[in-house]
């Protein structure tokens, strides 16, 4: 069986235009207080891999254009719709206010372990990741519909919000998206 990497111009990706065009997974990223630009650009760019709706971002988060997101994002800042919000709470509100389910990625009582998540198929979401040093704030955990957690079994107690952040969105991204012949089913 043949295993040739594919070159760029076979693999199919969408021109900013397709992407704004596109079918959206029903996700929404909510970054509260992240403070390294280039975790900020690595998710914006799985935000685009898996053609999540929207990124805000909040408090002391930076936003576009700064070199240091663009560094990682390789423009996925021009695809991804995103908007600033200076209070992470005053955005959960408007989300649930929206029927949007929102969830904490945090380590908490009574957490969901992201393997036992299941989220309805199509259903609006949001998640939540929080401050490299502090999380996700208390008060914006007490304001979730729940929190989901990774489970992780090393000496370490957690893991870098852009890793997190990937797994995350991988894993709703499948249970959240129809499947068509194996694959999420983004037609027009």
């Amino acid at each position: 069986m043949e295993k040739r990497k594919l070159e760029n111009s076979e693999l199919e990706r969408k021109s900013v235009s397709e992407f704004k065009e596109a079918k959206k997974t029903p996700l929404t990223v909510v970054l509260d207080n992240v403070r390294s630009l280039n975790n900020i650009g690595s998710i914006f760019r799985t935000c685009d891999a898996f053609l999540i709706k929207k990124v805000y971002l909040c408090g002391i988060t930076a936003s576009p254009p700064h070199k240091d997101i663009q560094k990682t994002a390789l423009g996925a800042t021009e695809t991804v719709a995103w908007e600033y919000a200076k209070d992470t709470l005053e955005v959960v509100h408007k989300l649930k206010m929206e029927g949007i389910k929102v969830f904490s990625i945090e380590q908490a009582e009574n957490a969901i372990m992201l393997d036992d998540f299941r989220p309805e198929t199509g259903e609006n979401c949001a998640v939540i990741f929080g401050n490299e040093v502090k999380g996700v704030q208390q008060e914006v955990v007490n304001a979730s519909d729940a929190v989901i957690e990774i489970p992780q079994l090393g000496s370490k107690h957690s893991l870098n919000i852009a890793v997190s952040a990937g797994m995350v969105i991988w894993d709703l991204f499948i249970k959240l998206t129809p499947k068509a012949k194996g694959k999420p089913n983004f037609s027009h």
